[in-house]
């Protein structure tokens, strides 16, 4: 294991927990704007806690969703970082981390989350969904990599 590994996922992870509430802003906005009926996230904490028989307050299922997005955010942040500190992805670091967030999007909206039940593939889902949280993963993606690859020096 690299001596470095430890300090990229710590670095990955704040770095997601920050993408989040980036993404979380876009998410919001378009729910308030109407063009997301139950933001995805809680949607999908909502059906998972469904599934397993349980029905807690709102308060709580708000709560859960929370947390389970802002974990999921900071967990793919260090994945982020641990490939990003070993592979060096090319380019400047808000397009690489683009390209992580739209395939974030496309493994979970297009993967997971159809399967679950939780929400529909993307070719069937609600068009304003679909185009948020394509946007919101691209910030997500952009704000990550900008924060990650602060740090290191240029690709060469």
């Amino acid at each position: 294991m690299s001596s470095q590994l430890p300090s990229d996922l710590r670095r990955g992870a704040g770095a997601g927990l920050a993408a989040t509430v980036a993404m979380s802003a876009v998410i919001l906005a378009a729910d308030k704007l109407g063009a997301t009926p139950q933001p995805p996230p809680q949607r999908i904490t909502d059906h998972l806690l469904h599934r397993a028989g349980s029905r807690p307050p709102k308060m709580w299922r708000r709560a859960l969703g929370t947390a389970a997005h802002v974990g999921f955010g900071a967990g793919a942040g260090a994945a982020y970082a641990a490939v990003q500190g070993r592979a060096r992805l090319p380019g400047p670091p808000a397009a690489s981390g683009v390209g992580y967030g739209l395939g974030v999007w496309a493994a979970s909206y297009a993967g997971w989350i159809p399967a679950l039940g939780a929400l529909p593939p993307p070719d069937e889902d609600l068009p304003g969904r679909v185009r948020t949280m394509v946007i919101a993963h691209i910030v997500y993606g952009a704000v990550l990599g900008a924060l990650v690859g602060r740090d290191r020096s240029p690709v060469a």
